[in-house]
C-alpha cells in the first residue's frame, strides 16, 4: 500500500510552495494583519493564475478536475505560509458544499466563477461564540427569503456568496444585495478577516433538500477536516523549523541554544506530534480520494492530531525564542494566531474527540 503522493502531485506542491515563498513572505501576512484589506489580493490573484481555485472543480464546470489529493498538497503549502487568502472558505468549504449538494443550475452558475477567481464563496454557520447546534440556530428560511444573523463568518467581506446554515437546511445566498449587511468583527487572527452577516428578507435558495442541512454539514465537515489537517500540518512544520532555525543561530553561554538538551526535547516533541498528524492526514486523504467507508473516523483522527500538532508547535516556537518570542516584532505570534483560528473553524478539538469516540463506538457496535 502506497501512502505517498505521485510525482505530479509533488510537482504541484513544489510550484505552490515556491510561489508562496516568493510572493507571500511573513511581511505580507503581517501587512494584512495590521491593515484594512480583506486578504492579500496579489497573492490570491497569483494562486488563481496557478489554477488553485479550480483544482477540485470538475472540468465540465471550468476547473482542472483533479482529485482530492492535489487539493491536499495545495492546502499544506497554504498552511505553511499562513497565507492571508480565502482558500479555506472558498476553495474548500464553499466549493465542496456546491459539489456535494448544489443543483445543476447552482453549479453552472457558481463553479466556473470560483474556478476563474471571479467569485469568492464562504460558509456561514455560527451565530456567536457558542458551538452551533440545532437548538441555538435562529436563522430562518422560507418562501425564498432568508432572515437572521451569522457571526463570525470567515472572508465574509470579500465573499460574493455564502452558504448559510438555517434551522434545518443549507441555503445559498448572493451577498450582492441590499438585504444583506456586513460588519467586520475582531478575532485572534486579523490576517484572516471575519465579519457579521445580517440577512433581512434576503433572496436565497435551498442547497440540497429541505431538512437535510445538518446531515450535509457533517459530510462537508468530514471532507474539510482532511484539507484543514493538511494546512495545519504545513503550519506546524513551518513553526517547528522557525524554532529550529532560531535555536541554531541564537547563542547563550558561548554556544547555540539548540545544543542544549532542553531545546532538543522541545523540537523532538514537535517533530513527533507533526509526524503523527501527517500520518493521520495521509490516511484521511486516502479515504477521501477513494470514498472509503472509514472516512468519518479518519477525518476526525486527522483533525484532532493536526490541531494538537499545530497548537503545540506554535507554542513551543514562542518558548524557544524566549522573551523575544512574545514580542510583536518577531513572527512567532503569526503562527500562534493561525493555529488557534484553524483549530476552531470546524469546531474545537474537544468536539472532534467526542465525534471520534462516538464513531468508533458505532463502528464497533
Amino acid at each position: 500500500m502506497n501512502f505517498d503522493f505521485s510525482d505530479d502531485q509533488k510537482l504541484l506542491k513544489e510550484q505552490v510552495r515556491k510561489f508562496l515563498a516568493d510572493k507571500c513572505p511573513m511581511k505580507v501576512v503581517r501587512r494584512v494583519l495590521d491593515g484594512n484589506e480583506t486578504h492579500a489580493d496579489e497573492v490570491w490573484k497569483g494562486l488563481v493564475e496557478l489554477g488553485v481555485p479550480g483544482v477540485g472543480i470538475p472540468e465540465g464546470y471550468g476547473g482542472l478536475g483533479l482529485s482530492p489529493l492535489e487539493l491536499c498538497v495545495v492546502a499544506e503549502e497554504i498552511g505553511r505560509a499562513a497565507a492571508p487568502v480565502p482558500f479555506d472558505s472558498s476553495v474548500v468549504l464553499a466549493t465542496e458544499a456546491l459539489k456535494l449538494a448544489g443543483s445543476e443550475a447552482q453549479k453552472k452558475k457558481w463553479l466556473p466563477l470560483l474556478a476563474e477567481g471571479k467569485a469568492i464563496g464562504t460558509l456561514a454557520v455560527a451565530e456567536g461564540p457558542q458551538p452551533p447546534k440545532p437548538r441555538n440556530i435562529s436563522t430562518t428560511f422560507g418562501a425564498g427569503r432568508l432572515n437572521g444573523k451569522k457571526v463570525p463568518v470567515a472572508d465574509g467581506e470579500a465573499a460574493s456568496f455564502a452558504i448559510v446554515l438555517t434551522k434545518n437546511a443549507l441555503v445559498l445566498v448572493d451577498l450582492a444585495q441590499k438585504a444583506v449587511s456586513r460588519r467586520r468583527v475582531e478575532t485572534i487572527d486579523p490576517a484572516r478577516k471575519h465579519c457579521e452577516l445580517t440577512f433581512n428578507d434576503a433572496s436565497a435558495e435551498l442547497l440540497g433538500a429541505d431538512g437535510e442541512g445538518w446531515r450535509l454539514l457533517e459530510r462537508l465537515y468530514d471532507a474539510a477536516a482532511v484539507y484543514f489537517a493538511f494546512a495545519q500540518v504545513g503550519g506546524a512544520e513551518a513553526a517547528m523549523y522557525m524554532a529550529r532555525d532560531y535555536a541554531l543561530q541564537r547563542q547563550a553561554f558561548g554556544r547555540a541554544i539548540g545544543s542544549y538538551q532542553a531545546i532538543k526535547h522541545k523540537l523532538a516533541d514537535c517533530y513527533v506530534k507533526l509526524e503523527l498528524a501527517r500520518s493521520n492526514a495521509y490516511y484521511g486523504a486516502m479515504m477521501l480520494a477513494d470514498g472509503g467507508a472509514d472516512l468519518a473516523v479518519a477525518a476526525a483522527a486527522a483533525r484532532i492530531a493536526a490541531t494538537e500538532a499545530y497548537d503545540f508547535a506554535a507554542k513551543e516556537n514562542i518558548q524557544t525564542h524566549g522573551g523575544m518570542g512574545f514580542t510583536w516584532e518577531f513572527d512567532c505570534h503569526l503562527h500562534y494566531r493561525r493555529a488557534k483560528l484553524t483549530g476552531l473553524m470546524l469546531g474545537s478539538a474537544r468536539r472532534w474527540k467526542d465525534l471520534l469516540i462516538a464513531r468508533l463506538e458505532a463502528r464497533a457496535a
